[in-house]
């Protein structure tokens, strides 16, 4: 037996020893809410807003311009009045001007940029927008961390809720079961918002960063409808033609 093969069985036998333990990790699901995903453009702009005010700040989107909103219906004005508070210009990309290295200081990690967050999420889990609807819901005050927040469905985040005004503040209660830790979060402190009008705000803010993951995503595919189309009718003409052409020999 030579070298080779004797490396491959060794790599087999580690893989079969690995197997209980990836089986166990793939079996601790994570249990995410359906997030009402949305293509209304009142959501996407009531989204747009909660995005500039709520996380731009220390989240930038920089594959995104501002003039791209003009696509969810905002003019080059209202985008001007409403959603840029600095001397940027409306083609400018949607960046911030906190440095990594500072972020990573303050939070413990550089805030990540969100310009493809749901679709990088999807990735991970299934279904990005399921995901952020999870997340941005799931903050609970808890003192041992340094932002003073923790998360349910991101344990130790660095992250602080940004949306706390609106949601209000919610505590936990945790308690070790058989499968593992459970959780129960409760309003302690009520935001400005019901429970009903935040979960709505928080599903315009996902719906605008799935909009923003792919902004073209409705035009690429409404021209692949009409491409498939056209090669359905090509197909129909070559299928036409052939037997025209061959009808002599057989």
């Amino acid at each position: 037996m030579n070298s080779r093969v004797i490396k491959l069985i060794k790599r087999a036998a580690a893989v079969l020893l690995l197997a209980p333990a990836l089986a166990f990790a793939a079996g601790a699901e994570l249990h995410l809410d359906k997030a009402p995903v949305s293509k209304d453009p009142a959501a996407l702009q009531h989204g747009a807003k909660l995005f500039v005010n709520y996380c731009l700040n220390c989240h930038g989107a920089s594959y995104v311009r501002y003039n791209r909103l003009q696509d969810i219906g905002l003019s080059e004005q209202m985008i001007r009045d409403n959603l840029m508070f600095t001397g940027d210009k409306v083609g400018d990309l949607m960046k911030i001007s906190m440095h990594r290295e500072d972020g990573k200081a303050w939070f413990g990690a550089a805030p990540p940029d969100l310009s493809l967050i749901a679709r990088s999420r999807a990735s991970e889990f299934g279904s990005g927008a399921d995901w952020l609807y999870t997340y941005l819901r799931q903050f609970y005050r808890d003192p041992a961390r340094p932002t003073g927040w923790n998360n349910v469905v991101f344990e130790n985040v660095g992250m602080p809720h940004a949306l706390w005004e609106l949601q209000g503040e919610q505590v936990a209660k945790i308690a070790e079961g058989e499968h593992g830790k459970k959780v129960e979060l409760s309003l302690a402190k009520p935001g400005k918002l019901s429970p009903e009008e935040f979960d709505k705000s928080v599903a315009d803010l996902v719906s605008f960063l799935v909009w923003m993951g792919e902004p073209v995503a409705e035009k690429r595919k409404a021209i692949g409808g009409v491409v498939l189309i056209f090669l359905a009718g090509l197909f129909v003409l070559s299928y036409a033609l052939k037997k025209n052409y061959w009808k002599d020999v057989h």
